[in-house]
């Protein structure tokens, strides 16, 4: 079926399509908060909210720039799912509005009151879960009703966090969960695209062995890695947490090799995804290890790869390749994307290795390698994001 990709629209370029202002206003604020938040970690600076610094670092990264990416993958992809128009001009206009809302109103809860700032913010993500959800289920597209459900599980853990942040001076469990919830989006979707651009790439450029199909294998690794993710967040050091993640970092580690990732390599756009997944096994391992050697292994291992490798790399994957190829641009990675893409490897790396052996130093090195490759994307990207689409 033709899809019609756009309404007729006279308005900025920036807001046709979802992808635009949300992957400009997300990298912006992914590397500036980063950069903000490095004198706050070492007590030079301080900000106006509510929740202590490094709940508010934490919150930001899983509530206010990850958000954003999501929003402009899904606000791209669910037209394509759905034969849909997609959501552009007042209305995207609107919804960036209330993600920056959301990000003012955290920096200032202090001032404006916890409750008010937490309004504001859960507000964005539960529009984008509405917004979705009534566009699939308009499309009769129930395939792709899952993905709904880590989108609702982290609405879920944004109020949790604000809620628990009050009452207990701090975020546990809720970070934990918005942490499970990002990673299940990933393997959700990324079990989709990874294969698939994996297998369209070499089909035409390198034949050969090709991505095994979705299988019962790729069922029965979600559904352990569901477990698993679910055990963690509820009991961070049971034993058996423990045994669940590391039965899932194995199926995970085995449904990567199933894709044929190493075929990959002379295409950085297809590697990248490969190995932006890779950090989902390591990082559920470290978790179990954390776990059974604490005292070797600290939970800040696992948590980092999961989020400054797994959710920082898949993210600068996805926006890349979505930008090329929606605003007409080749699918190929010049040197400057591939600089991007080693910047944010190296940063996840580097992140995890500064809570294996603590060193503030390299804590440091780990956020400037963030902020680099994010702010590069925003000027690397930023004038195919404003500006008309080129065929």
């Amino acid at each position: 079926m033709g899809i019609p990709r756009l309404r007729s629209f006279t308005g900025p370029h920036v807001l046709s399509y979802g992808f635009r202002p949300f992957f400009l206003l997300g990298s912006l604020y992914a590397g500036l908060s980063v950069l903000f938040w490095l004198p706050m970690y070492s007590g030079l600076i301080e900000s106006s909210s509510a929740f202590a610094s490094v709940d508010w670092h934490i919150h930001e990264m899983l509530f206010g720039y990850l958000p954003a990416i999501v929003t402009g993958f899904l606000l791209t992809a669910i037209p394509n799912w759905t034969g849909r128009l997609p959501v552009q001009g007042l209305p995207l206009l609107a919804l960036v509005i209330l993600w920056i809302a959301g990000r003012v109103a955290t920096f200032y809860s202090s001032d404006i009151g916890w409750m008010a700032a937490a309004a504001v913010d859960v507000s964005f993500l539960a529009a984008v879960t509405a917004a979705a959800a009534r566009e699939i289920i308009a499309g009769k597209n129930w395939r792709n009703l899952k993905v709904l459900i880590p989108l609702a599980v982290l609405v879920s853990a944004n109020a949790a966090f604000h809620l628990e942040a009050h009452f207990h001076g701090i975020s546990n469990m809720s970070r934990r969960l918005g942490i499970a919830a990002a990673i299940m989006f990933i393997i959700i979707i990324g079990g989709r695209i990874i294969p698939s651009f994996t297998r369209n790439w070499l089909v035409r450029e390198n034949p050969g062995r090709l991505p095994a199909p979705f299988d019962r294998f790729d069922v029965v690794t979600i559904a352990l890695s569901t477990a698993a993710l679910g055990s963690w967040t509820v009991l961070p050091e049971n034993p058996a947490s423990g045994v669940l993640l590391s039965v899932a970092a194995g199926c995970q580690t085995a449904r990567l090799a199933r894709w044929a990732g190493d075929r990959t390599i002379k295409d950085p756009l297809v590697a990248i995804l490969h190995l932006a997944y890779g950090f989902v096994p390591l990082g559920l391992m470290l978790l179990a290890l954390s776990i059974f050697l604490p005292i070797a292994i600290p939970q800040a291992a696992g948590i980092h790869a999961l989020g400054g490798g797994a959710i920082g790399s898949m993210t600068m994957a996805v926006m890349a390749r979505a930008t090329l190829g929606h605003t007409g641009r080749q699918l190929k990675a010049g040197a400057s994307t591939v600089f991007l893409f080693a910047a944010i490897l190296l940063a996840g790396s580097c992140r995890i290795l500064g809570a294996l052996a603590p060193h503030a130093e390299m804590i440091t090195v780990a956020g400037i390698l963030w902020a680099t490759a994010f702010l590069g994307f925003a000027a690397l990207y930023g004038s195919a994001l404003v500006g008309p689409k080129v065929r």
